[in-house]
């Protein structure tokens, strides 16, 4: 059995990281009697000096709550740079520096919180003779193998929180009002929260949209004596015939940022509609804060497994929930793929039942009044 583990957190923050930190420290050392070293600032708390330091229980008594991470987190490291064509190029100079480091300290394996990039990183250590297992962290609920990562429902509620809010200042006003949410490939966030909270409009990265479709919608509340309207963007939506939306950060060597999709949508519905309309960008208020009781639930039991797959001698795996139940499975298949929305899936049409446009061209198609055709209608599932 390993004596000690190291962990660490990378990529950007989301609620139930200090959560996940604390379930592994206190399994580890409770249930194992083995040191836990964490590192500071993602992998670059390998790098040179290092920056490592050994937690206790004392060390993450009243985590559950907390949000952020105790460790620190670098969502731009050094372990992956770009060439001019923007495609990334893996640094092993980088790798055999932080496994000698990795060797010094003593850390028989490491447990890495982090999304599809920094889960990228971490397998690479496999090919230099370190155990690693993952725990799914990302608030956009992207990854595959796993039906849920933690911080996806604390950022739900917070998105949905946010459409609550802007219901009363857009009828008020007789507005249209964009909640911009995050969502760079899928739009988890913007389907689920547009549902719980009422939107009208939701577009997402997996089913392209017209700015006329969209307007369209609105005229139709607006006819149907409605006057204001709620819409819901991922940051990675896009409209059909039209490239990707990104902020400008001069920095070639890393991957460009998404945003401004609602600020587009917003000077176009003026044009077509010729109603007033806001944007809201919620950015990293999603991130931020108190992990919800699911988060810090779902976050525990992360934790605990991981320790469990460490002692059983698993590694190059992520712990992941499937049918209510968290297994291990290989990091590779994690992150080969993306997981999207489904487009024609029973979420998608729950919220075309209840009259909430995507935007799509063919989006009337998809609002029939009644079963005219004789057909039987498959019921959910």
């Amino acid at each position: 059995m390993p004596n000690t583990i190291g962990i660490l957190t990378g990529g950007g923050d989301a609620p139930g990281l200090n959560a996940v930190i604390r379930a592994v420290v206190t399994t580890a050392i409770g249930q194992y009697g083995m040191r836990v070293i964490g590192i500071e600032n993602g992998f670059e708390g390998l790098l040179g000096e290092t920056h490592t330091h050994e937690l206790t229980t004392a060390d993450v008594r009243g985590l559950l709550p907390r949000g952020g991470t105790i460790l620190g987190t670098r969502n731009r490291g050094r372990f992956v740079d770009r060439d001019a064509s923007g495609t990334a190029i893996k640094v092993d100079a980088l790798y055999h520096e932080a496994t000698e480091n990795l060797r010094r300290l003593g850390i028989d394996a490491l447990v890495v919180l982090g999304g599809e990039g920094t889960l990228a990183i971490a397998q690479e250590f496999g090919r230099f003779g370190i155990p690693v297992v993952g725990v799914p962290k990302t608030i956009d609920n992207d990854l595959a193998c796993t039906e849920l990562t933690f911080g996806f429902i604390t950022a739900l509620d917070i998105a949905t929180d946010a459409l609550d809010r802007l219901h009363t200042t857009a009828e008020s006003h007789d507005r249209v009002m964009i909640l911009e949410v995050m969502g760079r490939n899928t739009g988890w966030i913007a389907l689920h929260s547009g549902i719980a909270g009422g939107a009208d409009v939701i577009l997402i990265p997996e089913i392209p949209f017209t700015m006329q479709s969209v307007a369209d919608r609105i005229r139709a509340r607006d006819e149907a004596g409605s006057n204001f309207s709620i819409i819901v963007a991922a940051e990675g939506a896009i409209e059909a015939g039209h490239d990707l939306i990104y902020q400008d950060t001069g920095d070639p060597h890393h991957a460009p940022r998404l945003g401004g999709v609602g600020a587009y949508c917003q000077r176009n519905l003026e044009t077509l509609t010729g109603k007033e309309t806001r944007t809201v960008v919620l950015g990293h208020l999603q991130r931020g804060g108190r992990p919800n009781a699911f988060d810090r639930m779902l976050a525990t039991n992360y934790g605990t497994c991981a320790v469990r797959a460490v002692v059983e001698g698993k590694e190059g795996v992520m712990v992941a929930l499937q049918a209510g139940d968290v297994i291990t499975v290989p990091i590779y298949q994690a992150i080969a793929n993306v997981k999207t929305v489904p487009p024609n899936g029973q979420l998608v049409r729950t919220a075309r039942d209840t009259g909430i446009s995507f935007g799509a061209p063919d989006e009337a198609q998809h609002h029939r009044p009644n079963n005219k055709s004789g057909e039987t209608v498959s019921a959910c599932g």
